[in-house]
């Protein structure tokens, strides 16, 4: 945890420092490219990878009946048999997170283990990824004009309590408090602060550090939103406005960095999970086993013996032996 909270503290200041010795360029130009290309690539080289490999056999997790009898309920989203129900899982667990809305804790109280139900991972991780998806889609603003109509519709709804002026987003604090608690449960929780590693620390703490720049930006040490558009926008027609650089201020070079670094993290991490998800065969598949036979299609042709071949091949020691014989030595044609 203190390494990882200590890379994305040095990250930051050598941003900042790059900032403040002329490296504009390279931070808000050069990096933000490289940093597109590896995301790009490596997210397309890892789901490929994962399209490729077989999976000959019947695989998925189930938590219920499976289709049996007629008059035996089947469990159609937990146990489903069909495409229908894994569209129907598939869709609740990736909008809703269903499998972790079932979430249980455990503690041994007196001679007794007790089991209830903990719902507080699934309420903040819900509230993580759907602030992130609401930030992503509110930058939109800088990547199109006229601004999209969707983007003006999201930005009411996550500004309508009219809080302060420029109107405070409920996804910024939002998203920090889930940080918080996610970083929080994998230090508090015995059980999870044992298995957690640097892959699961670095991450959050980077995210964090991307948020917390976006928001003092945008509360704190304001920059010219309208230069950062103009500079955006030539970004994206690969003819990068230099003279806007020297307008920004180092927080915003900062927030560039740490999000090129996110970038490039990403396809050789845990955060993969955003694309492995549909392509998980435990998740993808149906569970038809009963009425399907599922044949390893890459097994070796097996070659098999008859009984009547063996037979014919031991049939004096087994006469000697005193075993059973269809038929006698002396009668062996």
């Amino acid at each position: 945890m203190i390494i990882s909270l200590l890379a994305v503290i040095a990250l930051g200041i050598l941003a900042w420092m790059g900032s403040m010795m002329g490296f504009q360029y390279v931070l808000a130009v050069c990096l933000p490219y490289t940093a597109v290309t590896v995301f790009l690539v490596g997210f397309a080289w890892r789901i490929l990878d994962w399209a490729k490999r077989p999976v000959p056999f019947c695989i998925p997790t189930t938590g219920g009946q499976q289709k049996s009898l007629p008059w035996i309920k089947p469990a159609t989203l937990d146990n489903p048999s069909n495409k229908a129900g894994v569209w129907g899982r598939m869709i609740l667990e990736v909008l809703l997170f269903r499998s972790l809305f079932r979430n249980t804790n455990v503690s041994i109280e007196g001679d007794r283990v007790v089991y209830w139900s903990s719902k507080f991972l699934w309420l903040f991780a819900l509230i993580f990824h759907y602030s992130f998806l609401i930030i992503f889609v509110r930058h939109f603003r800088f990547f199109a004009e006229p601004v999209p109509f969707f983007v003006n519709g999201v930005e009411m709804l996550d500004g309508i309590l009219q809080i302060g002026a420029p109107r405070l987003f409920m996804t910024g604090p939002l998203i920090l408090v889930a940080l918080a608690y996610l970083i929080g449960r994998r230090l508090f929780n015995q059980k999870v602060r044992y298995i957690s590693l640097l892959s699961d620390y670095f991450p959050l703490f980077l995210i964090f550090g991307l948020c917390a720049t976006g928001i003092a930006m945008r509360y704190f040490l304001k920059v010219d939103i309208a230069t950062v558009k103009v500079f955006v926008m030539s970004l994206l027609h690969f003819a990068p406005d230099t003279a806007a650089l020297a307008k920004i201020g180092s927080i915003f070079y900062v927030h560039m960095f740490f999000l090129a670094v996110l970038l490039m993290y990403f396809p050789f991490s845990k955060l993969m999970h955003a694309g492995g998800v549909f392509l998980s065969p435990t998740r993808n598949m149906a569970n038809d086993s009963r009425m399907k036979l599922h044949v390893n299609p890459w097994n070796p042709e097996k070659v098999y013996r008859t009984y009547e071949e063996y037979e014919n091949e031991f049939r004096v020691p087994m006469f000697e032996a005193g075993l059973p014989v269809v038929k006698k030595p002396e009668d062996k044609e």
